[in-house]
C-alpha cells in the first residue's frame, strides 16, 4: 500500500493507505454507491438506515444511526476510510472520528454536487471507470428530462410534530426543479412551517416523502381538509433525497409522477 492525498467536499485533505481495504459508509444513498461500484467485500461497516441493496444489509454490520454513531463499534472494525455527509451526519462525532480515521466528507445540495462526489468516491476506491459510467448516465437521463412550460407550485413535506418542509439550497428543492416542480417555499433549508402559514402559498401539489418522516394515506386525509384544492400524494423519498446510484432511477420516477400529477390536479 501507498500514501495517498485526496480532497473532500468540504475542501479538506485526508492521507489514506491505498487502496482502501476496510471501508465504514455512514450515509445510506453513499453506501448503495459503493455496493453498486463493486466493493461488497471491502465495506464492513454501515448504518442501520443503509438498507439498499438487502442482501448487503443483511451481512454487514451495523455502526448505529447516521446521527448516532457508535463509535466503540467503529474502532473495533479498524477502518482505513470512513465516507461520511456534512449534514446527514452529526458534526461533533463527525470531528471525533477524524482525530483517529480518514474520513472523507461529502457536501451535496444540487445534482452537479452529486455527480462529482461519485467520481470522486470512485477515485478514492479505484473504481474511476465504473463510477464516471455511473455518473455520466445518470446525467444523460436528467438531460432527457422535458423541462417544464408551467412548473407546478408544490410544498414537500419531510417532517411532522413540527411539521417541516424542504426550502431552498437543499438538494430535494433540486430535485424538485428537475422533476417540473416550483417550491413555493422562500426560506433555506428545512423550516417548520404551521399549516395556516403555508395555505397562503397556495400550492397546487402537496408531496409528502416517505422518509425520514414515513408519511401514510392517513396523513393525506389530515391535511386534504387544510388544502381542499390542492393533490396530495405521497412519494418516495429516496428518489428527491438520495444522491449516489439511486440517482439513475430517479429521473423515469420523477417523469411518471409530473405525468400522473398533471393528469388528477384539480386546478388547470
Amino acid at each position: 500500500m501507498q500514501n495517498k492525498t485526496f480532497t473532500d467536499q468540504l475542501g479538506r485533505t485526508i492521507n489514506i493507505n491505498y487502496l482502501p481495504k476496510r471501508i465504514i459508509s455512514l450515509v445510506p444513498s453513499q453506501t448503495e454507491l459503493l455496493f453498486d461500484l463493486g466493493l461488497d467485500e471491502e465495506v464492513v461497516g454501515i448504518t442501520k438506515f443503509c438498507i439498499h441493496p438487502k442482501e448487503q444489509f443483511k451481512k454487514k454490520v451495523k455502526i448505529g444511526g447516521t446521527k448516532t454513531l457508535n463509535i466503540d463499534k467503529i474502532r473495533a472494525l479498524n477502518p482505513d476510510l470512513i465516507i461520511a455527509n456534512k449534514e446527514e451526519n452529526q458534526q461533533e462525532q463527525i470531528e471525533a472520528l477524524t482525530q483517529e480515521f480518514p474520513v472523507w466528507i461529502s457536501d451535496i445540495n444540487t445534482l452537479a454536487e452529486a455527480l462529482t462526489m461519485i467520481k470522486q468516491v470512485g477515485e478514492l476506491v479505484a473504481t474511476k471507470a465504473k463510477a464516471a459510467q455511473i455518473a455520466d448516465t445518470i446525467k444523460a437521463n436528467f438531460d432527457n428530462l422535458i423541462p417544464s412550460s408551467k412548473p407546478l407550485k408544490a410544498a414537500y413535506f419531510i417532517w411532522k410534530d413540527p411539521y417541516m418542509l424542504a426550502g431552498k439550497h437543499t438538494f430535494i428543492d433540486d430535485m424538485l426543479t428537475y422533476s417540473g416542480f416550483e417550491n413555493v417555499l422562500s426560506e433555506s433549508r428545512y423550516p417548520e412551517i404551521d399549516l395556516e402559514t403555508l395555505q397562503q402559498l397556495q400550492p397546487q401539489v402537496i408531496l409528502l416523502s416517505t422518509e425520514p418522516y414515513p408519511f401514510k394515506q392517513k396523513h393525506i386525509e389530515e391535511l386534504q381538509k387544510y388544502f381542499p384544492r390542492a393533490f396530495i400524494t405521497l412519494v418516495d423519498g429516496e428518489m428527491f433525497s438520495w444522491y449516489g446510484s439511486r440517482l439513475l432511477k430517479a429521473p423515469a420516477y420523477f417523469s411518471n409522477l409530473y405525468k400522473n400529477l398533471t393528469i388528477n390536479l384539480p386546478i388547470k
